[in-house]
């Protein structure tokens, strides 16, 4: 049976007395295909003539329709910055309603009572959906780090029967989208044009990746499956699940046929209005300007500083997560600003008075933008946006060259806060964030011992002690072009204090995961010609110290579901190997 006449089969069970210009007009198939689809039915046994749908064909929508659905609901949600720092995406209100709310009730509406949602980033604020509707939650620790497929996929190894709706949780209909009969496996798209997506529906009603110059289509991300078609996506699933190479791919890709390249299961397509998708601040400002999830601490301090309604802060989105931080760009007054959020406890980590300090002892000295506000106590920042900017490339050595000379006229500013930053004490404080749990490491006691053997020697050595940048690493140097000149800024100050200068070297070369060949080439870099050994084996130590912090601070960070892949690894590595490189050094010498 064909979608034509799935809809045909439905629309005379619905209305048993239709002809077939009313079956014409309800399911928007033309006459034709109307009249070759009642001949279809009827000779398939699910039509009798004036009798109408037979008991086969009762029997074929009840086999075929709605069973189940799965809502998913783990995300971070980030580019409803700064409104998902208190509350998912999913538990927005919109005209006095909850985003999953309206979904759930329609779902019921619908008839469909078994409903698995699964949840992740604040997961506890959905303990309430149990009680109301009877759900099911399913938890997703990755989201974190994994995208929607990783939730699919554990929502399919719990589900072994098709006949699935499959509903994200930031969509608002104002019609219920969801049916108590389906006959036919579907893809939810909309008609309007979408310049970021891949896809697009063709004239057999199905979704294919559109081809270089094509437009595409709003994904919606609504989907059925029926039994069989959900068999062959939870096989898909599970195995895509089980390869890290998916861990950022949307759940949809397991719908596609590589060898077709167009998924396989067919299109609904849905007017612009009829699916309204929340993603930003302002799509839910424009949406519903009452609603009181808009009343935002960080929208309220950008209003008082420039002296706007908040109405006026406009083009607001959210720019790529930091490893710290969370930052969104903004419009105001027709200049374009970045606004810095803390992330997940990061008020255990870094001190926002100390950070204020440094800004007033780098001011005016050209190494970077003065903020436009700072506020310690929320950890908020407001700077100057920078058009065309690009980070430092540690591969290339020119940019290499001109970061450490940058990196050289800071040091010789000598410049002083009453702050230090201590390594080794940073090491024991991330630690103990950790709340009694052991490192993932299983050798983690013996490095952390080898690396602080280390430490007699770093404290027997000439040190030039001042202010230093500490986070001195390719991403913050920011190369950018105003009045037809290249510029260089140094920017994220937040764990910078008075340390040896030398540390920023060590610095710079783990978090660009250096190997020893490339980190002896930035050293040569910084010094212009090679240090004496007692330098070299004392920028060494620094790499193994700082190694290790990174990677306890890395340990820390999972437990908010921030996961940092190699980068974490990499840390470790430098803790154990550099530990050796410096021994070799300090025993021939």
């Amino acid at each position: 049976m064909n979608n034509q006449d799935a809809d045909i089969l439905i629309e005379c069970m619905k209305n048993p007395e239709a002809n077939q210009r009313q079956l014409s007009d309800a399911t928007g198939w033309s006459l034709g295909i109307v009249n070759r689809a009642l001949r279809n039915l009827e000779k398939e046994g699910f039509l009798r003539g004036t009798e109408g749908i037979t008991e086969e064909g009762r029997q074929e929508i009840e086999r075929r329709s709605p069973k189940r659905a799965v809502v998913l609901a783990a995300g971070f949600g980030m580019r409803m910055v700064p409104i998902n720092l208190t509350t998912p995406k999913a538990l927005l209100e919109v005209k006095g309603e909850r985003l999953i709310d309206r979904l759930l009730k329609q779902l019921q509406d619908a008839g469909i009572t078994d409903i698995t949602v699964v949840v992740g980033f604040m997961k506890d604020q959905f303990e309430y959906l149990i009680d109301t509707y009877g759900v099911k939650l399913l938890v997703n620790t990755e989201y974190g780090t994994r995208n929607n497929l990783h939730s699919m996929a554990l929502a399919a190894g719990k589900i072994t029967e098709g006949n699935v709706y499959v509903v994200p949780c930031d969509l608002r209909f104002e019609e219920n989208p969801f049916r108590k009969e389906e006959l036919y496996s579907w893809y939810l798209m909309s008609e309007d044009a979408d310049p970021d997506s891949g896809v697009r529906v063709n004239r057999k009603e199905e979704v294919v990746r559109v081809k270089p110059g094509e437009e595409g289509q709003r994904m919606v991300g609504v989907s059925y499956l029926t039994g069989e078609d959900w068999t062959r996506l939870r096989e898909k699933l599970l195995m895509m699940n089980e390869d890290h190479r998916y861990d950022d791919v949307f759940w949809e890709e397991a719908l596609f046929s590589g060898e077709k390249n167009r998924m396989w299961v067919l299109a609904r397509t849905v007017q612009r209005e009829q699916a309204v998708e929340i993603n930003t601040y302002e799509q839910l400002r424009e949406l519903d300007a009452g609603s009181d999830h808009l009343a935002s601490e960080a929208i309220r301090v950008i209003a008082e500083e420039f002296d706007v309604p908040e109405k006026e802060i406009v083009d607001i989105s959210m720019l790529k997560k930091g490893m710290t931080n969370r930052s969104f760009l903004f419009t105001v007054k027709g200049k374009k600003y970045i606004m810095r959020i803390p992330g997940e406890g990061t008020e255990l980590l870094i001190n926002r008075q100390e950070e204020a300090e440094v800004f007033r002892a780098i001011s005016g000295r050209g190494l970077c933008d003065d903020p436009v506000l700072i506020l310690p106590e929320q950890g908020y920042k407001i700077t100057r946006y920078l058009e065309n900017v690009r980070v430092c490339d540690a591969e290339d050595e020119k940019d290499l060259v001109k970061c450490m000379a940058l990196l050289h006229t800071f040091h010789d500013m000598k410049l002083t806060v009453g702050h230090t930053f201590d390594i080794y004490g940073q090491i024991d404080f991330y630690e103990s964030l950790w709340e009694g749990e052991p490192s993932i490491y299983p050798d983690y006691e013996l490095t952390k011992q080898h690396v602080l053997e280390l430490k007699e020697y770093v404290d027997s050595q000439p040190k030039e002690w001042y202010l230093t940048h500490i986070d001195a690493n390719a991403d913050n140097f920011l190369f950018y072009n105003e009045g037809g000149e290249e510029k260089l800024q140094l920017t994220d100050w937040e764990y910078a204090g008075m340390q040896d200068i030398h540390v920023d070297i060590a610095m710079f070369g783990i978090y660009s995961l250096f190997d020893k060949a490339a980190m002896d080439r930035l050293i040569r870099i910084y010094f212009e010609g090679e240090p004496s050994d007692a330098v070299r084996a004392k920028i060494y130590c620094y790499v193994a110290a700082c190694g290790l912090l990174w990677s306890n601070w890395c340990e820390y960070k999972r437990k908010f579901g921030v996961e940092f892949g190699e980068y974490s690894l990499r840390q470790y590595r430098y803790a154990k190997e550099y530990y050796r490189y410096a021994k070799e050094i300090m025993d021939r010498n």
